[in-house]
């Protein structure tokens, strides 16, 4: 038997604070070592004496910043000594989340949860399927710093549009029922208007604002003023382009250790370009959240394009303004769509299943295509004197061999070039019937820039997608390679336009506003009336298109834009004396001068063999085939953030349709995760 002052030379008090209206003094426990963090839960609410559900609350340790969740754990076992500062509070918090159509909604979140698992609670929420797409972003100080100039007063609007989904079965910290996410069961939008079916606005909530929901969620509201668009961050160069994704959460943290606190303001943005499996019928959220960020991101100047680029996507939003506009009728069209149904399902399984006849897999296997076409090669020279020649090119496999003429072709080319891992600039303007293709090919030194010059559309379209393919390493066998020429001569199309009569006289009476619409950039080369008539011009091209499909046109437009997915970061090289701008996308990291923004060299995933992160010195270090190393520093951001980019495109390149429903969380954390 152990003596009574023997048990209490044992035993020490803990002070616990409790995160409860009803109790502000701190509560002073004696414990012993060998107590379980459950058993001092217990302990706790047996001394607080108020009957109510705890189940919701945890043990914050304040010095370390982290959540004692493992409650079979002793105090021991994890660390806890008499000066710990422990605080119960509820796992579950109020969080404000800008959604990329700048609507603000409000609803719990785990605050105890890693970051993955929260983003996934919240998409179950807002109905967006696929949340590993999608993270969670600190917005800089560097990106405030305009609006808070401008505007001090700016707390005001923003409380204006606020969506409280705070009552959400998910947001109240209960499970979300499975069968919502089920195959049978998903909620279901029209294809082509993208307005929710009435089983689906029961969902979001019981009560009259669910209508309200949906609409805020899955429709397009343009209110964007030409003054509310000056005020936003716009970044000018890639350094201020880096400063748009150095604030993105760490996945394998919960965001009580990242510093989040409860009415915290956070961005909820795709993060990774990879989008799987769109479809209209179940993603109008997904699709409008979509369009939303692909829109501001090029009136915010944070992806360039060319002006011809710039007024279709501003001929897109107009017609997404008339359309609205005429919602009766849109709803009304719902009715229709739904005879449909079984064709629409029967047409989507037919694109789904890639493939297509038995004779097209047969030829892919026996015969890889070739291309044989007078091209003009353009090789820049010193002194910005271009050398422009004529030569018959032949392309096969994954590259590009030229000749001095068709007859020539049976000998020796004058020189081949292999496109695998090099970068492929469209050069084009349709007006002026120019159809060029920049090539960036990786050599010794840094990269060969070469350029193509087509005669016309069909003719580009054709070499632009093989050119497209062999940079990832693949043929024309592939079946990607005839979508992709579609997609390329769909792009061209809607860039084709010629003024008609009754557009030449719609701009006097048209009541448009084509600053907000179009960049900054371009509405200083323009006047008014004049953009106005140009996006009527572009606006015939797309006056046919559904809602959804214009939506999804321009996502399209955007994904074929150069600078399309790509993240930047300011690191510096080992064994460099200047700092160079790193680019991540999908599938290649590319090291980017500074000073110039030219390209230097590209890496693909798919020669990387390794990488590690040296977690002491904060350096990234990547083994790609052909021994070659690299390895830098990040200055613009934490190292980790480029780590998890990396892991988390190699873990989106393994998802299937197969098993699509389900996510392997534990090997996103392996892949991402790191030991710090």
């Amino acid at each position: 038997m152990v003596s009574s002052t023997e048990y209490q030379s044992h035993t020490w008090n803990l002070s616990l604070t409790v995160d409860h209206e009803a109790v502000e003094e701190e509560i002073a426990i004696q414990v012993t070592g060998d107590l379980h963090v459950g058993g001092l839960m217990l302990k706790l609410v047996e001394k607080i004496k108020i009957a109510q559900d705890w189940s919701d609350y945890a043990f914050w340790w304040e010095q370390k910043k982290c959540w004692l969740l493992k409650t079979h754990w002793t105090l021991d076992k994890c660390g806890v000594q008499a000066d710990a500062k422990l605080i119960f509070t509820t796992q579950h918090k109020i969080l404000r989340l800008r959604l990329p159509n700048m609507k603000t909604v409000r609803l719990k979140v785990s605050f105890s949860s890693m970051v993955f698992r929260a983003v996934s609670d919240i998409c179950k929420m807002l109905n967006i399927r696929r949340s590993e797409e999608l993270s969670l972003l600190k917005p800089s100080e560097g990106t405030l710093k305009k609006k808070k100039k401008k505007d001090k007063n700016s707390k005001e609007p923003a409380t204006e549009d606020i969506l409280n989904l705070c009552n959400s079965p998910v947001s109240s910290g209960l499970p979300a029922n499975p069968g919502l996410y089920s195959k049978t069961m998903t909620p279901v939008y029209d294809p082509v208007s993208g307005s929710p079916a009435s089983s689906t606005i029961t969902w979001f909530s019981d009560g009259s604002s669910a209508e309200q929901s949906c609409s805020i969620l899955a429709l397009s509201h343009p209110t964007c003023s030409p003054e509310m668009l000056a005020e936003m961050y716009q970044p000018r160069t890639l350094a201020d382009k880096a400063k748009l994704n150095a604030g993105w959460l760490d996945s394998s943290r919960s965001l009580m250790e990242q510093g989040v606190l409860e009415e915290d303001q956070l961005l909820l943005r795709f993060k990774y370009y990879t989008f799987f499996d769109l479809n209209p019928k179940y993603d109008a959220v997904r699709i409008n959240q979509l369009y939303e960020q692909a829109r501001w991101a090029i009136l915010l100047e944070e992806i360039d394009c060319t002006e011809e680029e710039m007024l279709i996507f501003a001929a897109l939003q107009a017609y997404h303004v008339s359309k609205l506009s005429l919602s009766s009728e849109t709803q009304d069209s719902t009715c229709e769509s739904e005879v449909d149904e079984v064709e629409a399902a029967l047409s989507n399984l037919e694109v789904t299943l890639e493939g297509g006849n038995k004779s097209n897999i047969l030829e892919d296997i026996t015969d890889i295509p070739k291309l044989a076409d007078n091209l003009r090669l353009v090789r820049p020279k010193k002194l910005a004197l271009k050398a422009i020649k004529t030569y018959w090119f032949v392309f096969r496999d994954t590259s590009i061999s030229y000749f001095k003429n068709k007859e020539s072709a049976q000998g020796e080319p004058i020189e081949k070039l292999n496109l695998k891992g090099c970068e492929v600039v469209p050069d084009v303007n349709v007006a002026a019937k120019k159809f060029g293709i920049k090539l960036l090919i990786p050599v010794a030194d840094g990269m060969n820039e070469v350029y193509l010059r087509c005669d016309n559309e069909d003719q580009y379209a054709r070499w632009m997608a093989a050119c497209v393919l062999a940079s990832k390493g693949r043929t024309m066998a592939d079946s990607s390679y005839q979508p992709e020429v579609q997609k390329i001569l769909s792009f061209l199309q809607m860039k084709n336009w010629t003024m008609s009569s009754q557009a030449a006289s719609e701009p006097e009476n048209v009541d448009m506003k084509p600053e907000c619409f179009i960049s900054p950039r371009y509405t200083k080369k323009f006047k008014s009336k004049q953009l106005t008539a140009r996006i009527l011009e572009a606006h015939q091209n797309v006056s046919q298109m559904s809602l959804v499909e214009a939506k999804l046109r321009f996502i399209q437009a955007w994904q074929s834009l150069p600078e399309f997915g790509l993240s930047y970061y300011i690191v510096r090289f080992k064994g460099s004396k200047k700092d160079d701008v790193l680019g991540v996308s999908y599938n290649r990291l590319i090291r980017i001068d500074m000073a110039t923004g030219d390209p230097i060299t590209t890496w693909r995933f798919s020669n990387m063999k390794q990488w590690n992160v040296n977690w002491e010195i904060r350096q990234v270090a990547i083994e790609f085939d052909q021994n070659v190393f690299i390895a830098f520093t990040c200055l613009s951001a934490d190292c980790k953030i480029i780590h998890e980019y990396i892991g988390g495109y190699i873990f989106l390149s393994t998802r299937s349709k197969d098993h699509n429903e389900t996510l392997d969380e534990e090997l996103f954390h392996k892949l991402t995760g790191g030991q710090e």
